[in-house]
């Protein structure tokens, strides 16, 4: 019983974080800003946009690696990898809605994506190399 509703959850709060890290592509403008002193250069502001986009390109590729997982079934209903995948996105989505919304300075994503995002796109990575490589599955 466990396991059928971790399912849902890990896709939801995968979804929920997937949607605001879109959102903060398009409008981390105020995000690139408090990072930066009152008085800044455009090459600083490009600077710093370019950073967060980057981070967020990278997030979007550890999505599309853990829908991969997800959707095709490898990891599913592994009950350890649903409750990482679900309390990694579900932080997130918490996380980077106050990141939004209060205009966080944009160094503070780097933590954010390394706990909830890098982490459970490294254990999805694992899982997957587990089932068609190592022979994990039924």
């Amino acid at each position: 019983m466990a396991i059928s509703g971790i399912v849902p959850a890990r896709f939801l709060t995968l979804i929920a974080h997937l949607v605001i890290t879109i959102t903060i592509f398009w409008s981390r403008d105020e995000n690139v800003k408090s990072c930066l002193p009152i008085q800044y250069s455009p090459d600083a502001y490009t600077a710093k946009d370019t950073e967060l986009i980057v981070a967020l390109s990278i997030t979007m590729a550890f999505f599309a690696l853990e829908l991969v997982g997800f959707l095709s079934g490898f990891s599913m209903f592994m009950y350890t990898q649903g409750m990482i995948s679900t309390a990694a996105h579900a932080s997130a989505a918490v996380t980077l809605a106050y990141f939004l919304f209060d205009a966080w300075p944009c160094d503070n994503y780097w933590y954010v994506f390394g706990f909830c995002s890098a982490f459970p796109a490294v254990t999805e990575l694992i899982v997957l190399i587990g089932v068609l490589w190592l022979g994990w599955g039924p």
